[in-house]
């Protein structure tokens, strides 16, 4: 039986709240985006690329923002020496190269289950606590956050257009 993307996990918030259940809710929006983009979509179509040179494909900005996950709340705010899943030296953009569409469920998996790492890691945090971003400088949880729900939307504009591209899907 093919596998078929099934629709995000259910989401809500409130939009008359405090900062973190507002940076939070804007987080979990972005994400359950990406993931509807993909709704109803076997693992051959979220791998189909979008116009070449470009390798970006529905599937590879899954696996791409699970790494991007992990390297900002686990690698980045707690300092913690983690392996991501995909991209690796010599390799940063694998996430994207390296598709595997008989993979896709277990991908979709991935992000999903490192979306409630994320969450657990945060909820043992303040907003106001720090690290030093080797680029950036004194970084704030919050600042995270606010970086994070950015690179969603940035690639959640990236979906819209690949999605169009597979099935005509807009909205």
């Amino acid at each position: 039986m093919t596998w078929i993307a099934p629709p995000p996990p259910p989401f809500g918030g409130s939009l008359v709240a405090d900062e973190r259940t507002l940076l939070e809710g804007f987080l979990d929006w972005q994400r359950a985006v990406l993931v509807g983009k993909c709704t109803g979509l076997t693992g051959e179509e979220l791998a189909q690329r979008s116009t070449p040179p470009s390798t970006l494909s529905l599937l590879g900005l899954l696996r791409h923002v699970t790494d991007v996950e992990l390297e900002w709340f686990h690698r980045r705010f707690r300092g913690e020496p983690v392996e991501f899943h995909y991209r690796r030296e010599g390799a940063k953009d694998a996430a994207f190269d390296e598709l595997d569409p008989a993979a896709a469920e277990r991908d979709h998996a991935r992000l999903l289950a490192q979306w409630e790492d994320s969450r657990a890691v945060a909820a043992t945090a303040a907003l106001d606590d720090a690290f030093e971003d080797s680029l950036r400088g004194p970084m704030s949880l919050r600042a995270v956050y606010l970086h994070l729900i950015q690179e969603y939307a940035r690639h959640n504009g990236h979906a819209d257009l690949l999605r169009q591209r597979i099935d005509g899907e807009v909205g």
